[in-house]
């Protein structure tokens, strides 16, 4: 695809794409529901906004965190890209101000909160706006927290809808072959192009060891791993 390669290159200053990316952006551009997991670092949001950047219109990005959409947003402003998110703490005329901007100023993502999407006025106006491509970010939530933690979750594919008949790209790091399922039944996407890359870590090294003398153990390990990054977990903040 050398009209993907060119806007790579030219927005991530990438020379090539990751495996699978590409065969999961031809997906998306063949107009079919695809379903992608990727380790975390993996290069996830390049499936979603590289096919978007390819089509007209904008791309509605669905994401459970302020954190994670300021973030990308903020990234793809830096490259010249025109994003904008509907956040928390967001004035009803300000929200009104955005959202004429994604409709008239040529904007390519918005990303916002599933809770956003039922509020009935906002969901008029994004059925107006020209979606090219629906993406699900952190979609493990429909399954894992779905029904109590965030079940607006659940009611995506409903409002999906209602606003564009437009390929779903549905992304996540963390699905069990049965959370994967749920997502794909609950977004009624169980015909989807499936794509897993590996989650293998070469530079990565897992230990568990028995506690004793909690605090010599913690001075052995920094000191036996100078100049390396590590994590060490406990059960307990206090201690």
């Amino acid at each position: 695809m050398p009209k993907a390669l060119e806007i790579l290159q030219k927005y991530w200053k990438h020379d090539a794409f990751r495996e699978p990316q590409e065969e999961i952006i031809a997906s998306v551009l063949d107009g079919k529901d695809t379903f992608a997991l990727m380790p975390t670092g993996g290069g996830k949001s390049i499936c979603f906004q590289v096919p978007a950047m390819m089509q007209e219109g904008i791309c509605l990005v669905i994401s459970p965190l302020i954190a994670l959409m300021r973030d990308q947003v903020e990234n793809l402003q830096n490259k010249g890209i025109k994003a904008i998110a509907l956040t928390g703490g967001i004035y009803h005329d300000d929200i009104i101000d955005l959202l004429d901007n994604c409709q008239f100023g040529n904007y390519k993502f918005l990303y916002l909160s599933p809770e956003r999407l039922q509020n009935d006025w906002i969901l008029e106006r994004i059925k107006n706006l020209p979606i090219n491509l629906i993406a699900i970010d952190e979609a493990h939530c429909i399954s894992e927290w779905g029904h109590d933690f965030r079940p607006e979750y659940r009611r995506l594919r409903e409002i999906f809808e209602k606003i564009s008949n437009v390929p779903i790209i549905a992304l996540t790091a963390t699905a069990t072959p049965k959370v994967q399922h749920d997502i794909q039944k609950n977004l009624n996407m169980l015909d989807a192009d499936v794509f897993q890359s590996s989650f293998n870590r070469d530079n990565l090294f897992y230990e568990i060891r028995p506690k004793k003398e909690v605090e010599k153990q913690i001075i052995r390990y920094i000191k036996g791993h100078a100049g390396k990054s590590g994590i060490i977990y406990c059960l307990s903040r206090k201690k």
